[in-house]
């Protein structure tokens, strides 16, 4: 079994992996999209969704790369102590406490009122504002197609895509290789603040999508503080997953007619 102590990513290490996953979906939204856009006869929102779960699963098997590389085994049961998927612990004495997963109604306070309170939009309007290079290009973007739900009726390869998506945005992709492969071996580098330094990488990671920086860094902290806190990387699959999920409904009911 793993130790905290020992064995934590040196800040090479932790750069290296963040360039792996940040880099391929950068080129695949800047270079890779209005390349290859012209000539492909798909929507353009559909095909940048493609292309970006493309890149999600390639942090799949990055993800577990890794892992087999230092644990020698994919075994759920010998690695969740390493991935921190397991029952919360007490910061202070290291014990399980199963009452800690009560800190998950704050937490969702918190994300709840960020999103949805209007406060993530107004934080990347002003970043926009001072950086208008950042800003989303026009003609590419996959919350278009939901302006017209009435295109997609019948579509249900999208539920198919959106599946995939969770995969690997929520499961095995991004959250779990910032949350379940990273944070755990960032102590040696940012000591108490590891959990600070994973949430800026999280959101520097979105060269995708420049544009929602500053508020991925917000969400970024809002899920990994807990996560880092009681050793449970659930808090922020969690946290992130209830997005997808949200979406996932959002798109069957428009599949179905029924938006």
């Amino acid at each position: 079994m793993s130790n905290e102590s020992n064995s934590q990513y040196s800040l090479a290490q932790i750069l290296g992996i963040w360039a792996a996953v940040a880099l391929p979906m950068g080129i695949l939204f800047w270079v890779v999209l209005p390349a290859l856009v012209p000539s492909v006869n798909m929507e353009p929102g559909i095909f940048l969704w493609v292309l970006m779960i493309i890149g999600l699963l390639w942090q799949v098997v990055l993800s577990l790369v890794i892992l087999y590389r230092e644990e020698g085994t994919l075994n759920l049961g010998a690695i969740r102590h390493r991935t921190w998927r397991q029952q919360p612990r007490d910061p202070n004495t290291g014990e399980v406490n199963k009452r800690l997963w009560w800190w998950l109604i704050p937490m969702f306070a918190v994300q709840l009122a960020f999103q949805f309170g209007g406060v993530a939009m107004a934080i990347d309007r002003v970043w926009t504002l001072i950086f208008p290079f950042l800003a989303e290009p026009p003609g590419f973007s996959i919350q278009a197609l939901f302006e017209t739900p009435e295109r997609w009726v019948g579509a249900w390869y999208l539920v198919g895509l959106m599946l995939l998506q969770i995969v690997g945005n929520y499961l095995w992709g991004e959250e779990f290789l910032f949350r379940s492969v990273l944070l755990p071996k960032m102590k040696g580098v940012f000591g108490k603040w590891d959990w600070l330094a994973n949430a800026v990488l999280f959101g520097a990671y979105h060269l995708h999508k420049p544009w929602i920086i500053p508020s991925a860094i917000v969400t970024g902290i809002i899920w990994a503080y807990p996560s880092r806190r009681f050793r449970n990387a659930w808090f922020g699959l969690i946290g992130h997953g209830a997005e997808g999920l949200f979406i996932l409904f959002l798109i069957i009911g428009m599949v179905a007619g029924m938006a």
